[in-house]
Order: C-alpha cells, then structure tokens, then sequence
C-alpha cells in the first residue's frame, strides 16, 4: 500500500521545510479556485493534459492541480453519501413508527361482541395475519434501502436490524447488574447506521494516502492524520473535541501467518480476542446481542491508568480474499447505572485483511481515538496505544501459535529435547499462556480491595494493590501486588539479555537466595532465541521440591520476562498430560519498554553501545500471598512494608549488576 505524502485541502497546499521542519502553506486565489470549480463541473477527472493546461493559464504546478481535483472529489463523495444516509435515516423511523402505532393501536382494540378490552379470538388471528402482512412489506422496503444503499457505495451494509443472532456471544451476562435498560428497535437502527457509516469511513481512511495520510518527518515510517483534512471529509460533533481531549492517530501494515478467515474468527470472538492480545486488553466482554463491546486496554505500566472503552465492532467479507472489521465507540455508558463517563473515544478504526499464500495473510490497520485527558502518557513516538503494536503483537502470537502446534521446527539444543512429546509441550505452553495473561491482568492494578496505606509509601513511586484470590486459578486467600516503573540508560535488548541469563539470576532473584540456578528445560515459542519458555530450579541444597516457570519474549518495542514459582510435582503432572488449569499461579516480572527518545547522558552509567539507544522503561512487578484467614490492620502494614522492601531492594540489586548509578 502505497503511503507516499500528500497535501492538504481544496483551497489551501501544504508541505513541510525539510530544513527547519515547519510547514509552508499556499492558498489559492479566488479567481484560481473559480476556475478550478468552473473546469470540475464540466470534468471531474482532468487527464495529464488537461492538468497541464489548467497548469500553464493559473501558474499552478500540475502536483497542486492533481491534488485539488483529487480533494474536491473526496469531499463531494462524503457529501452524497452523507445525504444518502440521512435519507436511509429518515426512512427507516417512518417504517419503525408505522410499526410502532400498528402495535399500540392492536393494545386499546375494543370488540363490541364480548364487551371486553381485549380481542376475540377469530380477530386476534385476523389481526396477526394482517401484522404478518405488514411486517414483511416492511422488510421488503428496508431491504430495497439497503440494497439502494449497498449499491450506491460499494460496500456490504448490516443484516436487517430486528433479526436475532444465531448464538449468544460470550460474555453475555457481563455488567447486567448494571444494564438498565435492553437495547430498543430504535438504538438498533442507530447501531446498524453507525457500523455501516464506520466501515465506509475506514475503507476510505484506509485506502486513500494524499491528502489524509502524512509521515512524520521526525519519525521515519509512522504515519499519522491531517486533523483538518480529516474534519472536513469526516466531520464529528462536538462533543469529542474537547479542551482536555488528545487526538491520536495511526496507521500501520503488516504480514501476518494466519488465513484472513480464521483472523476474522479469532477477533469477533471475545475470548480468543483476549487469548491473543494478553499484552493489550485486560478485560473484554460483549454487551447484548450485537458485538457491542467493552474493553480496557492497558499500557504495560501501573502508573498510567488504562483505557476503558464501550464500542461497536462490526466485520463484514467484501469478496473471496478480503475482509474487513471496524471498532467505532457508542455512547453506551448514559444506560449503565452506577457508572462514570468513559475518558476514551475510539473513532472508526480496525483493519482491512487481505490472504495472500500458504495460510497468511496481510493486514492493514488504522487506529484513531481521542483521549479526555490532561496527561501524556511517558512512552514517546504514541506507539503505546497505535497501530504498530497492535500488528506486532499480533505477529508474535501468530508465531507462538504455529510453535505450539509443532507446525515450524524448533531448534535443536539438549534443554530443547527434555520434553519430547508434542502433547507435553503444548500443556506446558498453555499453562505459561495463563501465566502470562495473569500478570498483566493485574499489573493494571485493578479489582482492588481498600487497605491502609502508611503516608510514607505515598508518594514512593510504587504501586500496591490488595485483592482475594479469584478462584483456582491462583492461591487461595489474600494477596498483595507491587509494581513500579523506572528509567534505566540500556536499550531493551541489553536488559533483556541480563534478565534471561541463567548465570546472573542469582544477582536480583530472591528466590535464589544468592545462589546459581539450574536450567532444567525450554521450549521455543519464535524464532528468536530468547522468545522461550524455561523451566528453572534453584540450587537449594536438600530441597528439590520447588520449580520456576518463566516465560521471555521480544519484538521490536519491547520484552517481557514473568515467572512464577510452583511445585515440581505439579509440574512434571502437566508435562504428562494432567490438568494445567488447577495448578495456582502466582506470577511476577518485568516488562521492558523503548522510551522512544533520543540518546542522552548516563550520568555516570557505562558508555558501551548498549546504552547508546536513548534509553528503557522498566516496570517491576510482584505478587505475595500474605493470608488465607481474616486480615487484620497490623497483618496488612506488614504486607505494604514487606513488597515495598522488596521492589526497593531488587531494584537496587539490578542497577548495581548493570553498574548503574542514578
């Protein structure tokens, strides 16, 4: 897909100084654009030497002439369309009200020959069929509009909105004790009507570059919107501009190894959704019948609140290769009692996936959202929230997916051969899968229990959280999370490669007591040598009952290494098949983040190359089970101590290995 840079508007140009980065701007002259609109209403689409005529008598560059045509095509398309839909609108409450007064008119029906409110029954059958009648005339005509509309734009509409699906979708039953209201015939014409318009809006978003798309010249290879042309081809209301409100956007493509259809299936079903992106979406969850949907993103810190989100998501197939999916927020939240205004707003954003070969597929995605919020988030290049991440995440999942099912071959090492059977390594997979999405479900620090928190760990930096044990998934009884974020001069790598080496564990693990670990098996889940999972066993003389699952991986923006400790018996059980999911998991870890910045000075720090890339963000996290009775006040300040000490002390432990002193 061609992502070249464009210009801006139907009256004015605009480009950038490569020498001192500002933007230059041309506008035309009344007399030029008189012209301009006089030659379009006679030849939308000028030829090569049309535009060098009209170059030649305005004193244009024919690159000015091209881009005002192409701009002033878009606009008039947008209008048409706009005033198509308003027309489909207008149309479809008259038949919605129609059925509405039939409906009210059968309720007072008074029958003179049994002196009742109610109707006999030959009238009642004659009155059903009749309603019978009406209702399929009425289909008919939406169908006509539909079409009508389907036809006009190219582009498949919703299926009629009083049809039922045919399963319930997962998550279902999610926040009812807080949905007042069902959704009425009325909010679903709206859905229908703003899926559709959100797809169209996409599709375009997504298929035209100049004059919406630009790259940013201090960040080769991301692409982000011209807010102005954007507002003039897609005017929103008011009321998600803001004075507080961030805009962002993004835009990004990738090769993916997976077939667009079972894409498709993986991202309208809540739950794989979830399995997929464990990095990303904390909860997840469908709201009625259509895929209305709530989520909660996070940003792999605990110190930058998560976004939460009430949207439509809406896939429709254009033809044998190609699908497309939309997320688009809805104002949900004014029917769910109890509950604060969102902070988030996602405008019309998702992914056109095209197959290509051999069971993969490429995916082009766009992801806009304003932001009600006076904060800038502390990762840099707005690649925490974008596109980028959501098709790098997407990649390695696939890859881990094509790992666990054999279908790539792993490499060939002795720690790689202890566990044969295919079967086993899947079980260990999947329970490392769950210990994965566990950490950072609760790295968010959400779901918390009130505790008292003593005035000196205020304003530490680190994060604590109490919560119960939420099934037997984890330990049972009360537990206690800490994490904190830092700045450290490495790049992600150098950290990454001190975190996963075996032989310095000893240097910042506590579980090691300061002694070496012994590697017991791994198990690749990519390409790259350090995306695997170990199986680790501390040297603890007279005691071989103790394990550590660990799981580390890396791409382009970042790395994750999370552990937890668990019994070997229980272990070497999900090796030969047993159970994974009965096994409790208490996990911790770190996750390493590029800031995005350029390089700056250690302040005493080594000067080797790996310091030289601007810098990382490390989060630290652990979990401790403080109790399985009743807490008591002393019992909890205890516990807030005993993780501050700890996060402090493993803190200290990691800069002084890395010779680092802030």
């Amino acid at each position: 897909m061609d992502l070249s840079n464009g210009r801006n508007g139907s009256g004015d140009e605009e480009n950038y100084n490569s020498r001192e980065g500002k933007k230059l701007y041309h506008r035309h002259t009344t007399e030029q654009i008189q012209q301009l609109e006089a030659f379009y209403n006679e030849c939308p689409h000028p030829d090569k030497n049309q535009r060098q005529q009209l170059s030649r008598e305005l004193g244009l560059d024919q690159k000015q002439i091209k881009f005002w045509f192409q701009n002033k095509r878009t606009q008039i398309k947008a209008l048409n369309e706009r005033a198509d839909n308003n027309s489909l609108r207008s149309e479809n409450e008259r038949i919605h009200f129609e059925n509405l007064s039939m409906h009210e008119a059968l309720k007072n029906a008074f029958c003179p020959s049994c002196n009742s409110s109610g109707v006999c029954e030959e009238e009642k059958l004659q009155n059903l069929q009749r309603l019978r009648i009406e209702n399929a005339r009425l289909k008919e005509e939406y169908e006509r509009a539909v079409n009508f509309f389907t036809n006009y734009t190219g582009n498949p509409a919703l299926p009629f909105a009083g049809t039922e699906p045919s399963t319930s979708a997962p998550g279902q039953q999610y926040m009812s004790q807080h949905w007042s209201t069902s959704v009425t015939h009325v909010d679903k014409s709206v859905i229908t009507e703003t899926a559709v318009a959100a797809m169209n809006e996409l599709m375009e978003l997504l298929r035209v570059n100049e004059p919406l798309w630009f790259e940013v010249p201090s960040d080769h290879g991301r692409y982000t919107l011209r807010r102005d042309s954007y507002d003039m081809i897609f005017p929103k209301s008011n009321q998600v501009y803001t004075s507080s409100a961030r805009f962002e956007s993004s835009k990004d493509s990738g090769e993916v190894a997976m077939s667009a259809t079972h894409l498709i299936e993986m991202l309208v079903d809540v739950n794989k959704w979830k399995e997929f992106f464990p990095t990303i979406v904390t909860k997840a969850t469908t709201l009625e019948e259509y895929l209305v949907m709530y989520q909660k993103m996070h940003i792999l810190s605990p110190l930058v609140a998560p976004r939460e989100f009430f949207f439509i998501r809406y896939s429709r197939q254009i033809n044998s290769s190609t699908w497309v999916l939309v997320d688009m927020s809805y104002d949900f939240i004014t029917q769910l009692q109890d509950s604060v205004p969102t902070r988030s707003w996602r405008f019309p954003s998702g992914c056109i996936i095209q197959d290509i070969s051999n069971g993969k597929s490429t995916s082009f995605e766009a992801e806009l959202m304003g932001v009600f919020s006076n904060s800038v988030d502390f990762v840099c290049g707005s690649q925490a929230y974008g596109a980028k991440r959501w098709i790098i995440t997407l990649q390695r999942m696939c890859e881990r997916f094509s790992f666990s099912n054999g279908l790539i071959a792993t490499p060939t090492n002795e720690l790689e051969g202890v566990i044969e059977s295919l079967e086993g390594k899947r079980n260990v997979m999947n329970l490392s899968q769950r210990m994965v999405k566990s950490f950072f479900k609760v790295l968010c620090m959400s779901d918390k229990l009130d505790f008292p928190n003593p005035s000196e760990y205020q304003n530490s930096g680190v994060c604590v959280a109490l919560r119960k044990s939420d099934g037997p998934h984890q330990p049972d009884g009360f537990i206690v999370s800490a994490a904190t974020s830092l700045w450290l001069p490495f790049s992600k790598e150098h950290l990454f490669t001190f975190f996963q080496d075996e032989k310095r564990r000893a240097q910042w693990d506590v579980l090691s007591n300061g002694s070496p670990v012994i590697p017991v098996a791994h198990i690749s889940t990519g390409t790259h040598p350090g995306n695997r999972i170990s199986i680790i066993q501390p040297f603890v003389p007279k005691e071989n009952k103790m394990a550590v699952l660990q799981e580390s991986s890396i791409d382009s923006l970042g790395a994750a290494i999370i552990y937890a400790p668990m019994d070997l018996k229980a272990l070497l059980s999900v090796v030969n098949g047993d159970d994974a999911t009965k096994i409790p998991i208490l996990p911790s870890g770190f996750v390493i983040s590029t800031d995005g910045r350029a390089s700056r000075g250690t302040n005493g720090a080594s000067t080797s190359s790996n310091t030289g890339s601007g810098g990382s963000l490390l989060t630290v996290a652990f979990q401790i089970l403080i109790c399985h009775s009743q807490l008591t006040t002393q019992l909890n300040m205890e516990s807030v101590a005993t993780v501050h000490t700890l996060i402090n002390s493993t803190v200290k432990k990691i800069k002084a290995a890395l010779d680092y002193n802030d």
